[in-house]
């Protein structure tokens, strides 16, 4: 696994969003969260396909593939970080030339939501380390929450870092566009959970990759993302598997899990996290994630904790695509060791 420069004061990160841009409504919550960077000593270099949306994508394809991967082959970027996911930044994979891009030095490529889609592949076929973690619109300045307040002090990293489950998450914040200052509105009790139900502590390790499940349940086993292939090539560590639900419903998750496993996505894992669902129930009211979970993975021989803080109730921990993890899980709370090798 090869992986880039730590972070330090002077590296120059790029700012791009190749999925989702920014409209003139959030310039103000961008321009705050440009100037944090700079507070701590980055140098930014703001791309042209940035400040504005349409259509969900912030300029045509051809525009964000020529941007991003001008970024991702200049050796003097340390760091690529969107401003946030967004919708169809699938439409890239089959444009860049993944080939070129595993001949340059690495670069940390950092967000979580349809970030990942681009962050998985790229770990999947550069064997760069790529991160799932906070976006660049939620790295205020005044945000004390640790998970998020310590984004690129784990960029920074060089050998190992540990992690703690949260204390609180949210489950709805303010609007960037209404108030450009807004932090995470943490309002309620975070508690990993082990899908056994019991309180038995558990502990697994493994070389972790992931992301966000409503655009990786199309990508895992495709060319672009294949498990099979990660596993072989890091067999003696073994795999653990992170994902997490943007949108999905209880039902829509049962058929995106099935899906997954028919085709052998569980098979051969050490363990598996799942991050915490969004609020509801299916439309009848009478089926909740946790059973929808249930319902799919009860019977896979792994571990496997969820409402870990992992997507869109954040906060998010910083997961390092191609790191070697140890999860431990104890009560509710949780911790996971990332060894940079």
């Amino acid at each position: 696994m090869k992986y880039p420069a730590p972070l330090r004061p002077g590296s120059r990160i790029a700012i791009t969003a190749f999925s989702s841009g920014v409209s003139e409504p959030c310039h103000s919550r961008l321009d705050r969260c440009l100037e944090y960077l700079r507070s701590k000593g980055f140098e930014v270099v703001e791309g042209e396909c940035l400040r504005s949306d349409e259509n969900y994508v912030s300029a045509p394809l051809e525009s964000r593939a020529r941007e991003l991967t001008a970024f991702l082959l200049d050796d003097s970027i340390d760091a690529i970080m969107p401003p946030w996911g967004g919708e169809i930044a699938m439409d890239l994979l089959s444009v860049l030339d993944f080939d070129q891009i595993a001949r340059a030095n690495p670069k940390w490529l950092a967000g979580f939501s349809d970030i990942s889609t681009l962050t998985s592949v790229i770990t999947r076929q550069c064997d760069w380390a790529t991160a799932h973690c906070a976006n660049l619109m939620q790295l205020h300045s005044l945000q004390q929450e640790p998970l998020t307040a310590n984004t690129l002090a784990y960029l920074g990293s060089t050998e190992a870092f540990t992690q703690y489950s949260s204390e609180k998450y949210q489950i709805s914040g303010e609007s960037y566009a209404e108030n450009p200052d807004a932090l995470l509105n943490l309002t309620e009790i975070s508690r990993w959970k082990s899908l056994s139900g019991g309180q038995e502590d558990v502990e697994f390790s493994g070389r972790l990759i992931g992301g966000c499940l409503d655009t990786l349940c199309h990508l895992l086993g495709s060319e672009y993302l294949d498990l099979k292939g990660f596993h072989g090539r890091y067999q003696q560590d073994g795999v653990i598997l992170f994902l997490e639900n943007a949108e999905l419903s209880p039902t829509a998750l049962i058929r995106t899990l099935l899906g997954l496993k028919y085709r052998g996505i569980f098979k051969n894992l050490n363990g598996l996290l799942l991050g915490r669902n969004p609020s509801g129930t299916s439309h009848d009211q009478s089926l909740s994630y946790q059973q929808a979970m249930g319902y799919v993975l009860q019977d896979l021989e792994i571990p496997i904790l969820y409402d870990v803080d992992i997507g869109h109730l954040p906060p998010n921990l910083t997961l390092i695509n191609g790191a070697f993890a140890n999860v431990f899980h104890t009560g509710d709370k949780g911790r996971i060791k990332q060894k940079l090798i």
